[in-house]
């Protein structure tokens, strides 16, 4: 009976079973398989966006590699295709992001290392048949940067509700190990976190982060590197722990300031005549730092591009001819060791003791300075002789005016027409060594030799005036607002020293071109560019800050002395434009 009994067991669990579990089994591991299928658009194209398309795509093809297309990285470059479909063994594409940190091929280079998990898609996905979307095309993306991007937003709008001993809702968001997990922020899902999601809300919304009441909704370019933060997998330093700040006060400047200025100016007036000017050195009083200054002659120039240069734009134009009156002009671009005396306090006090000087200044006191920049404003591409950088044109302005109560002297931004005059140097061409943009490295900083960031200060050859640089390293700020039209409005009455006095908060006209600028036209001496409030679209503050322009890396500034003081009430204008506020 029991032998009966195993047998028909065995054939229930050989002709029933094991058939049902197996189909069962291959269920499971179909499903498995379906699960790992990886999606190019949500998986591959973010990595290679962020860490690939930078040196790799249409623009700036290094080794002759690009990829952006499926074909691209297929053909590959000079060493060969980069991707081989299905073998990731054989794709460069995979097998540099797998070299160790020191070796000269891994990719992405230098500080730059992809995750375990993000190989692991890479290997996959080529594994997989490399599936890429027909007439997908990727571009650069950049990296949000927790400590000068996020850790700022986070302070100044959400840590005096969410840390330690203050957790509203049972959240925190000073220490990463609270702030990162279910329910608040998931690394590469911003639609699955909070931490988001609620600063899209509604104004009105119960649950908008923010509240209303507190300054939000927050901006949406604030809202959106919020997302894309979390999207690239919400890096957060472990031991950093945030605390919360406030928002900037706006000091303002009155005449009265202007008029104590200009007291000190006349008090310290020896040069009155054009025939006296001679080049010069001054110096921030009390410390060690100097600058020179080159005496620009007066006369005409023909401000604008004729029709038929090459690269010209439309806002070039009509040429007019133009008187400027005499001036001098810094001989280089201000640096970081004339700027950062202004921009911090403390230091110039520091600076000021070190000389063996006692630092009392309450002309220059009165000034209204910067607030405390809430980013490292090199951008660690060198402070001690390289050129300032990413100063709104207010920062600008008042610098001219901190300068100008430091050293007794009058100083101001250059007009677009001063600063393209001083630029050409008496010549008519492209640029002011010709109209030949093959030498332009010779005499220029721009994106084919720069290494993508700025350079010392007075190392390529000057112009004939003896001005460094005003073709490349850093774009220039003038003091003009910028119009389209504006030569257009030119008429013979306004034809000497013109000055376009900027209205708006937006824009206002930059010169010269910058190390970011690929594109030789916009080193010419008649280029113009318009400044924009994208340039500090990813300031978090609330107000926006009216000190400093953070996505503007490429600007800076350079001074004039005009020979003629103004009066009081003039050299308020010149310092203070009243369209600083956004």
């Amino acid at each position: 009976m029991f032998e009966a009994l195993g047998k028909v067991t065995s054939f229930i669990h050989m002709k029933i079973l094991k058939p049902a579990l197996m189909g069962l089994l291959s269920l499971v591991l179909a499903d498995a398989a379906v699960a790992q299928e990886i999606d190019f658009s949500k998986q591959v194209q973010p990595i290679l966006e962020l860490h690939c398309i930078r040196c790799h795509g249409a623009e700036r093809p290094k080794g002759g590699l690009r990829l952006d297309t499926l074909a691209a990285a297929i053909k590959g470059g000079d060493d060969g295709a980069a991707l081989v479909v299905g073998n990731p063994e054989k794709s460069p594409l995979y097998t540099t992001t797998m070299l160790p940190s020191d070796h000269d091929d891994k990719m992405p280079p230098k500080d730059e290392t992809l995750t375990k998990t993000q190989t692991d898609i890479l290997k996959q996905w080529i594994q997989q048949g490399a599936k890429w979307p027909e007439n997908t095309v990727l571009t650069a993306v950049k990296r949000v940067d927790f400590v000068k991007e996020i850790k700022p937003i986070l302070e100044l709008n959400c840590v005096s509700c969410h840390r330690e001993g203050q957790a509203k809702g049972d959240l925190r968001l000073d220490i990463k190990s609270e702030a990162i997990k279910p329910g608040s922020i998931v690394p590469g899902d911003a639609q699955k976190s909070p931490v988001y999601t609620t600063t899209i809300l509604p104004a009105d919304h119960d649950d908008l982060m923010p509240p209303s009441n507190k300054g939000g909704p927050l901006p949406k370019a604030v809202t959106d590197l919020i997302r894309e933060w979390i999207n690239q997998g919400a890096a957060w330093p472990d031991e950093m722990t945030l605390a919360p700040r406030k928002a900037e006060v706006v000091v303002k400047n009155d005449l009265e300031v202007s008029a104590e200025i200009r007291a000190k100016i006349l008090a310290n007036l020896k040069v009155t005549q054009e025939s006296e000017m001679k080049p010069f050195t001054d110096h921030i009083t009390g410390t060690t730092v100097k600058f020179e200054m080159l005496p620009i002659p007066s006369g005409e120039f023909v401000m604008g591009s004729p029709e038929n240069e090459p690269g010209r734009k439309a806002d070039e134009g009509p040429q007019r001819k133009t008187k400027i009156a005499p001036f001098w002009m810094g001989k280089c671009e201000v640096t970081w060791n004339e700027f950062e005396l202004f921009m911090r306090p403390e230091m110039e006090k520091d600076v000021i003791q070190a000389a063996g000087n006692t630092y009392n200044d309450k002309v220059s006191d009165a000034v209204s300075r910067p607030t405390k920049p809430y980013v490292e404003m090199s951008f660690g591409m060198g402070k001690e002789g390289f050129p300032a950088i990413s100063m709104t044109q207010h920062a600008a302005n008042k610098y001219c005016q901190w300068l100008s109560s430091k050293t007794g002297h009058f100083y101001r931004l250059p007009t677009e027409a001063e600063w393209e005059y001083a630029c050409r140097a008496g010549t008519t061409t492209r640029y002011s060594f010709g109209d030949d943009p093959s030498v332009l490295g010779e005499y220029a900083w721009y994106g084919k030799n720069s290494d993508w960031k700025y350079q010392l200060v007075g190392k390529k050859k000057p112009n004939p005036w003896g001005l460094y640089d005003m073709h490349g390293n850093v774009a220039e700020w003038t003091i003009d607002g910028y119009d389209a039209d504006y030569y257009k409005k030119l008429t013979d009455s306004m034809a000497a020293n013109p000055w376009n006095k900027a209205t708006t908060p937006y824009p206002h006209t930059v010169k010269g071109g910058s190390w970011d600028d690929d594109d030789v036209e916009k080193l010419r001496s008649a280029a113009r560019r318009a400044s924009d409030k994208s340039w500090k679209i990813q300031d978090p503050q609330l107000p926006k800050s009216i000190w400093y322009l953070t996505d503007a890396q490429f600007l800076g500034l350079r001074v004039v002395r005009p020979l003629q003081v103004p009066d009081a009430e003039a050299l308020s204008k010149y310092w203070t434009s009243g369209v600083e506020r956004e």
